[in-house]
């Protein structure tokens, strides 16, 4: 009987043991690295790597030493979006809050603090003394349900700040592309604005001598002046977009005055993008698509919880310790049972249930607004292919040999300086009509991208996750 009494204690002391460990492990730092590591798959390119959580002076070190190489040349496209994926002050704040899912889930895995009460009544001359130590036990039993719970949730929050950031990367890519344009636009608009500078200056002369009727000088002048305000325009539109560009790279001070441009966008890839079956069934891996699954799982296991939970809200269980003044001491436990007299927790589980209506309609709306906004992308990306790729191969061209055959004529004498100089703001407009077909397309690119991995702002991410009442919580 020794022997058992022993090995019983034993046992005993292991368990306590493991359950020491068990807490031990749940008070662990909570780090959103991992989270983090993982999240990088799903934003994918090779600006995936630059998402780093600043959080001490070593790593603002190493930031701000990245982002100085960067700016030290010409940016290009996959540069900008580094520069963005490093410097953004919103992508670092999306990083956080993976931190804030996560401490969630430490707390989930975690025993409910225990409530320690004493007590002291008096009757005449004894005193009586009461010592309760409770804890919750049916917060015990649902940890592992809650964990779980908690653990779908900071997938879904992965998911959902990898789409944020995903599309502040093709969003930085875009106004890339539109900060390039305009810059381009504005050095075109300025030649045509020299040539009409001096037509016009020509027109004065010759007018002044005589030789220029007041017609063909007045339109001369108002070409001119017409010019200039475009030129104007177009400045004005690419100091709009190089501001764009600036902000959504974080950029502040002298490292905003630092930035630099190339000259010119990229040219046209050989051959356009086919939407054949792989882009068919790249909608169904949408970041918002997966984060609605998540939404969706994770309220089926609340609904679940809600509904096993729904009779017993509280069961604590308490050691009692009492003692008298006389010296006289008595030990024991007690059970407490929140009984549904008035609350059935019927509303409580119809809520579960509506929410997850909610979801799983959302998400059925989600994925079919993913495939006509695939649909809908692709279309617009061949059609600014094909119109980019017309201006270049068509248009340009032709203005081009109607200007070599014009300057030929005018070297024969057969043409005027006027027909000349026409000739060469047409060639120069329609050179500005390509950059923005090549500006559009690019631009299109993006959107066809973002149509394939993060879409548009859903309703969801308008509205917000749909709330659930906390399993055994109160009304």
């Amino acid at each position: 009987m020794r022997l058992a009494g022993v090995a019983q204690h034993a046992r005993a002391r292991q368990g306590l043991a493991a359950v020491l460990v068990a807490l031990l492990a749940g008070c662990a730092s909570v780090s959103p690295d991992g989270a983090i590591a993982d999240m990088k798959q799903w934003v994918g390119g090779g600006h995936s790597g630059a998402l780093k959580l600043v959080v001490s002076e070593a790593d603002e070190r190493d930031r701000a030493k990245a982002v100085d190489a960067l700016l030290s040349k010409p940016l290009g496209a996959d540069d900008a979006v580094r520069l963005a994926m490093l410097n953004n002050r919103s992508v670092q704040a999306k990083l956080a809050q993976i931190g804030v899912a996560q401490a969630e889930l430490a707390q989930a895995s975690r025993l409910e603090n225990p409530t320690l009460s004493f007590g002291k009544l008096r009757s005449g001359d004894e005193v009586e003394y009461e010592r309760a130590f409770r804890i919750d036990i049916l917060g015990v039993l649902f940890i592992p349900w809650r964990t779980a719970i908690e653990t779908r949730k900071v997938e879904q929050e992965k998911l959902r700040v990898a789409g944020d950031i995903t599309r502040i990367a093709l969003d930085t890519r875009k106004a890339w592309v539109n900060a390039v344009a305009a810059e381009q636009s504005a050095r075109y608009m300025a030649d045509v604005n020299e040539a009409a500078e001096a037509s016009a200056t020509l027109a004065k002369r010759m007018a002044a001598v005589g030789n220029f009727s007041k017609l063909a000088y007045a339109r001369e002048q108002a070409y001119y002046a017409e010019a200039t305000a475009q030129l104007a325009r177009a400045r004005q539109a690419a100091i709009e977009a190089r501001e764009q560009l600036i902000r959504l790279s974080g950029l502040a001070g002298p490292d905003a005055r630092r930035l630099a441009l190339p000259e010119r966008l990229p040219d046209l890839p050989a051959k356009p993008r086919e939407f054949d079956t792989a882009a068919q069934t790249a909608v169904q891996n949408r970041l918002d698509i997966q984060m609605a699954k998540h939404e969706v799982s994770g309220l089926a296991s609340s609904l679940g919880l809600t509904r096993s939970t729904g009779f017993v809200n509280a069961l604590e269980t308490s050691y009692l310790r009492n003692s008298t003044n006389d010296g006289h001491r008595s030990r024991g436990y007690e059970l407490e049972l929140q009984l549904p007299l008035f609350d059935w927790s019927g509303a409580k589980v119809a809520r579960a249930e509506a929410s997850y209506r909610i979801a799983f309609n959302r998400a059925a709306e989600i994925g079919i607004n993913a495939e006509s906004e695939l649909r809908t992308s692709y279309l617009g990306y061949r059609s600014a292919y094909d119109l980019a790729k017309h201006y270049r191969d068509e248009i340009v061209p032709l203005r081009k040999s109607i200007s070599e055959e014009n300057l030929l004529r005018y070297n024969g004498m057969l043409i005027g300086v006027f027909e000349l100089l026409a000739d060469a703001r047409e060639q120069v407009g329609s050179v500005n009509a390509y950059v923005e077909a090549l500006r559009a397309f690019w631009e299109a690119d993006a959107n066809l991208e973002m149509a394939a991995t993060a879409g548009g702002p859903t309703r969801q991410q308008a509205e917000g996750p749909i709330g659930m009442p906390p399993a055994g919580g109160g009304h």
